[in-house]
Formats: C-alpha cells, structure tokens, sequence
C-alpha cells in the first residue's frame, strides 16, 4: 500500500511537471510606431501561436514593460490577470488594454496623451500557460527636436536684462526661445514659476498646475503673460531653446569627487567639454537620460536628470534637479561630459 500511495504521489508530481513546462517563443522583430505628442497611440501585441491553452478562470496573464538599456530603469507599464489590470507610475490612468476579455489573444495596449518621454522600447509578455509569447514595440514620439528650458545665472533670479538673456542661452548653447517654442513645451508638461525673457521681447511663463504665487489657483492653466518690456532696464530669467543632442552627454565614472577644475580636467581628459546646461536638457527631455547624480555643469552650476522619478531621486516627478551654484574648490560631485560628434572634412 505504502509503495502503491508512492507510486501515485510521484507520478503527479511528474504530470504536474509536464503541464508547467513553460515554452517561450523567440522574440518576435521590433515593431516601430510613430506618434505625435498629445495623440493616442496603441501598441500592438497578440499571441503568435492560434493554438492556445487556458487553464479555466486564470486566463492570460500579460506584462507590458517599457526597457531600458540599463535593466535596473525598466519601468512597470501594465499588469493584467484576468479581470484585474494594473497600471503603474506615470502609467497610471494614462494606459488601458484595447479589450477587457480575458481570454482574449489580443494584448495591445493603448497609451493616451503621449508625450516625447514616452519615446523608447515596449516588451510585452503573454503568458497563458503552456507558451509565452515575447513581443518588443518601439514607440517614437515626434515633433519634438529641441528643448525649453529656464534658466538664471550664478547671482540669482531676475538678474537679467534682454541682452544679457541672449548671451545667456547662447553660452550654453542655445538661443532664446520663441513664443511658440515655449508653447509646444508647456503643452508637453513644463511647469515653471518664474517669468523668463522670449525672443520677441515679451516676458513669460507657463502654467500646468494653477496655485497661488503663480497667476491665482482659479486661472486655467496656460502661459502667463507680462507683455513687452523694457529690454535695458527690466531684469528677469530667460527661456532658452536648444536643438537636439549631435554628440554624446554622458557622466563620467571617477573613483573621487571633484572641484570644478578638476572636473573640466577630467572631461579634458576623457577628450570630451565639460558639459553645459543645454546638453543636460537635451540629453533628459529628448533621450530620457536618467541618472540620479549630482555632476558639475559647464555654468559652474550642479545639476542632474531624472526621467524615471523614485525615492530620493525626484520622487514626484521627472526633472532636471537643481543643486545650485556651489562654490568651485568643494570637492563634493562628480562631472557630466559631452563629446561632440566629429564632422568630415570633405
């Protein structure tokens, strides 16, 4: 009775085995999508074999993650189990299934509201019970080929006047933004409290989330607008605009912090400049740079960028954080780079 009861628990155990056996298919070809920003995309993803097993109420359980170079920033995008789906972080409310059946073949997701951050490679996983399939979709969100960004110098806000504000932005390798510019950013989500010099001479700034010290917490959202000013005598900040990156932004390893000098040595060094804010910028809103380190700026100033907001790095949003303009013999940061891509003589 005894070996019988054995005989019988084994080969469970061996059946159990056999229907567990996960087979994977191959990773399927890319697929490549194009949106505009502020439209509605879907994403497509279904099951490449017809032949497919369900396990009664279980259903399908699919997994949409959007994957980076470093596997450490992969962000959650969506979880479905059956009836239960989840979506996650700046996902949330934001991405939906295209069907609510569970059993459905159809994984397809659409992400509304899209935005240039929303660029970059999307794995879905379906899972079913007997076969995974494995599906990657690029997404590349157009219009976009600059950046806006405020900007103040070393002595403080509102310390500029017109002239001042063009030569500002353009050490940093930009030039003062246009009307529409700063109205295709503050579309994209820029938020920014402090007014800031246009190219037409107009002193502006935009509006996403209405509150008090910023136009009234009962305007719309929109941009706030002084009108013309004194280019000479009026002192404010400056809205530049920069092109996208021709070259490489990147931070560079050292085993100890640096003072400024060192810092602009060490980019020296690596046969690269000591990058400047416009660089950083770019690298962030256009590429989704995501690095959650302090580095030294071309301005003096201390900066870094954060695409996938989390605890102790921006936790509330993606930004380029702002340390300030420390002063230079303080060894206490490290250094961001940017390599120029080398033109051919002809």
């Amino acid at each position: 009775m005894t070996s019988l009861l054995s005989f019988t628990i084994i080969s469970l155990i061996l059946a159990s085995s056999a229907y567990t056996q996960v087979m994977s298919t191959p990773l399927s070809a890319t697929v490549r999508i194009l949106a505009s920003p502020g439209a509605n995309v879907t994403l497509p993803c279904a099951l490449l074999s017809k032949d497919t097993v369900h396990f009664g109420s279980i259903g399908i359980r699919i997994k949409w993650t959007k994957v980076a170079d470093d596997e450490a920033l992969n962000e959650d995008v969506l979880l479905s189990m059956g009836f239960h789906k989840k979506t996650y972080g700046r996902f949330d409310n934001r991405v939906f299934m295209e069907t609510e059946d569970p059993d459905s073949e159809d994984a397809s997701i659409t992400i509304i509201d899209v935005a240039p951050e929303d660029s970059g490679k999307y794995r879905c996983e379906i899972m079913n019970g007997m076969e995974d399939t494995v599906q990657d979709v690029t997404l590349e969100v157009q219009g976009y080929d600059g950046v806006v960004f405020p900007y103040s110098p070393n002595v403080g806000r509102y310390n500029l006047n017109f002239d001042a504000a063009v030569k500002a932005c353009t050490d940093q390798d930009a030039v003062v933004a246009s009307f529409d510019q700063l109205f295709e950013a503050w579309r994209g989500g820029l938020d920014w409290c402090n007014a800031g010099w246009l190219n037409d001479g107009t002193v502006q700034y935009p509006i996403t989330k209405p509150r008090e010290p910023c136009g009234g917490s009962n305007n719309r959202p929109g941009l706030r607008n002084y009108g013309q000013r004194d280019k000479q005598m009026s002192r404010y900040d400056v809205f530049c605009y920069a092109s996208a990156l021709e070259g490489d932004f990147y931070w560079l390893d050292q085993p100890n912090r640096l003072t400024f000098d060192e810092a602009v040595q060490a980019c020296l060094d690596d046969e690269a400049e000591i990058a400047k804010v416009s660089h950083i910028y770019a690298a962030w809103k256009l590429n989704s740079y995501d690095r959650c380190d302090a580095g030294w700026l071309a301005d003096g100033s201390v900066r870094y960028p954060i695409s996938r907001p989390r605890k102790n790095c921006s936790p509330t949003e993606a930004a380029v954080r702002f340390v300030g303009f420390p002063d230079k013999n303080q060894q206490s940061f490290g250094v961001y780079c940017f390599k120029a891509q080398k033109t051919v003589s002809r």
